[in-house]
């Protein structure tokens, strides 16, 4: 799938999970949100999706820029959903402000049924031990 098309499986993974308000707002100036809507609870959220080779991390830059739309937009949760994983000093940061960052491993748990309220629950963990790491790395390298 191309990335129009991943921001619309993402969104519709949020309405499947009881979102609302839930539209795909992604394309140049898009401000840094490819998806905006509300969590069940009514809280708003700004989604911002990159769909990344599995050789590619998300930088701490990139998660700054969720950041930054998540006062643009004046979004009470930030969400960066990704086909790849975080860097470290990037996973750091998600955490550190609240960022619930959705990488690989998590994609697959949402898309299997896991409902996006209990993947914040994980969120920082999951990216894998040494041994996983080292697998991923001589698969993808």
């Amino acid at each position: 799938m191309d990335g129009t098309q991943f921001e619309d499986f993402v969104a519709d993974l949020c309405r499947r999970d009881g979102c609302t308000e839930v539209r795909r707002v992604g394309r140049r100036g898009d401000d840094g949100a490819d998806v905006r809507g509300r969590l069940p609870d009514g809280r708003t959220m700004v989604i911002q999706c990159k769909r990344y080779h599995p050789k590619r991390k998300i930088s701490n830059g990139e998660v700054r820029n969720l950041l930054g739309s998540q006062v643009h937009f004046k979004a009470e949760v930030a969400v960066f959903v990704t086909t790849t994983y975080f860097s470290g000093p990037a996973e750091r940061c998600a955490v550190q402000n609240g960022v619930v960052a959705v990488h690989r491993d998590h994609l697959g748990l949402w898309n299997n049924g896991a409902a996006l309220p209990s993947i914040t629950a994980v969120n920082g963990a999951g990216q894998g031990d040494r041994r996983h790491r080292a697998l991923r790395k001589n698969t993808y390298e």
